[in-house]
């Protein structure tokens, strides 16, 4: 058996503020993580810190980039055991995002769509808790018994099947013996 890692967080930027008003959801964007000290963090979302216009397949780092511009994202880390095949099928996909990187782009018009429970496939294009939840089917995991295209970040939340390991600030949040954005 192994174990990963779902992180959901509300970085308080513009574009998670504006989700936050519309669904009234404590969080607004999910990460999946293959270790306790979420370095091997993945989603999608903004490419570059400052410009929340491009956006696509990040690998996120919890003490620089968009997490450390918005020092107060709130969060809850969620770990999920999983069998080794299911832990290899997982790697295997983000070994495939990680290669084509380039390809993908964030699926503006999927989270519009999915705020009128209108599911929208679009190639190459993916929001944060589409990704997670079709990176983790594709993988013989499912924790949420709905479309990719219409999965909210506070889905994983209501899984029975992750335990929530940590809620609070990001920065204060200290993985296996490691301290994180100590300010």
């Amino acid at each position: 058996m192994k174990t990963i890692y779902i992180l959901l967080s509300h970085s308080g930027s513009l574009f998670s503020k504006a989700i936050n008003i519309y669904t009234g959801d404590l969080y607004t964007h999910v990460s999946i993580a293959l270790d306790r000290d979420l370095k091997e963090l993945y989603s999608f979302g903004r490419i570059k810190p400052y410009n929340p216009i491009i956006g696509g397949f990040v690998k996120e780092d919890i003490e620089n980039g968009t997490f450390r511009r918005f020092p107060n994202t709130r969060c809850a880390l969620y770990s999920l055991k999983i069998t080794d095949e299911q832990y290899n099928r997982l790697k295997a996909e983000l070994e495939r995002f990680k290669k084509e990187r380039d390809k993908y782009g964030y699926n503006f018009l999927g989270v519009v769509s999915a705020a009128f429970n209108y599911p929208i496939k679009r190639e190459y294009k993916y929001f944060c808790s589409q990704f997670v939840s079709e990176l983790l089917l594709k993988s013989g995991i499912k924790i949420i018994d709905k479309n990719p295209s219409l999965t909210a970040p506070m889905d994983f939340a209501k899984s029975d099947q992750l335990e929530c390991i940590y809620e609070g600030y990001l920065r204060y949040y200290h993985g296996e013996g490691l301290s994180i954005l100590s300010n």
